[in-house]
């Protein structure tokens, strides 16, 4: 089969935006143009990748199937053109590194801040996954170092620890009410939920929840972004699980308010792997001791 790479950033770029006409229009290319690409590789794969909804599309069960080949193709084009420019300018070297929203948000852009000034001939790029994925890329050697929560962890790669945080209960004023003192998880049985979806950390810390008190979580709203789980909030629709600093990010009106959660189940531990032989080892250490120096 033949893919080209505009197909390839057209069919991420309607996962994104949920909108082929959105994803023509983020792209250059005409609605009808997007379409047809669509199409084509939708006969070429043997299967649907998105379905119609009102106002949009969303992707079918074996769109999502398909997408993690897909994203994997885009990176290693981007490694491609990446590598090729870093050898034609004469740099050290570049990394990829995958990692989820909330480490991106709360520490990672942070820490890449720090690593461009201090080695100015590498050239980092990320990969902003879920854990789950994030641990999918590492294996299939599509990035060089991944940033995943432990316990969700299922890469069989030694593990560094990178960093630690907890989420809170974020609600709106307006529509809940809760007392000063932590929230247990017994008191949230009966409350909806607003989670990330599949292969997230917090999905799966949720789960696992559940499941120690013999109950099956629901999942009563999935969202994809913190941004999209705020705004099911902010209309009543459920309270949502998210950490402090990824919730400050937004700079939250007062309507919307949190509260921290008993027990530990929502205490989170995020581990860094690394794969070898794509860039130059010394290259490679240097990020991986940069973002691993607190420890």
């Amino acid at each position: 089969m033949r893919v080209d790479t505009t197909t390839v950033r057209l069919v991420l770029a309607i996962v994104d935006e949920g909108s082929i006409s959105r994803a023509a229009d983020k792209l250059g290319l005409a609605v009808a143009a997007a379409s047809r690409r669509i199409s084509d590789l939708e006969l070429q794969l043997g299967t649907k990748l998105f379905r119609r909804i009102p106002h949009g599309v969303e992707v079918t069960e074996s769109g999502d199937k398909l997408l993690l080949h897909i994203r994997q193709i885009d990176t290693l084009v981007d490694r491609l053109a990446g590598d090729a420019q870093t050898l034609a300018h004469g740099l050290e070297g570049r990394i990829i590194i995958g990692a989820p929203k909330a480490v991106v948000i709360e520490l990672l852009a942070r820490d890449i801040a720090t690593i461009q000034q201090r080695y100015h001939g590498i050239r980092l790029k990320i990969v902003e996954e879920n854990s789950k994925i994030v641990q999918q890329l590492l294996r299939d050697k599509v990035i060089d170092i991944g940033i995943y929560e432990k316990k969700s962890g299922f890469l069989d790669r030694p593990q560094l620890p990178y960093h630690q945080d907890r989420l809170v209960l974020v609600y709106s004023r307006a529509h809940f009410q809760f007392p000063g003192s932590p929230i247990s998880l017994d008191d949230l049985f009966n409350i909806p939920l607003v989670s990330l979806g599949k292969g997230s950390a917090i999905l799966s810390a949720v789960q696992r929840a559940f499941r120690s008190r013999g109950r099956q979580f629901t999942n009563d709203y999935s969202v994809n972004g913190f941004d999209t789980m705020l705004a099911f909030v902010r209309h009543g629709l459920g309270v949502g699980l998210m950490p402090p600093d990824v919730l400050a990010s937004f700079n939250p009106e007062m309507s919307l308010a949190s509260a921290e959660i008993l027990g530990d189940w929502h205490q989170r531990d995020y581990v860094l792997s690394y794969i070898e032989g794509h860039t130059q080892t010394q290259t490679l250490q240097n990020v991986v001791n940069a973002l691993t120096e607190r420890h």
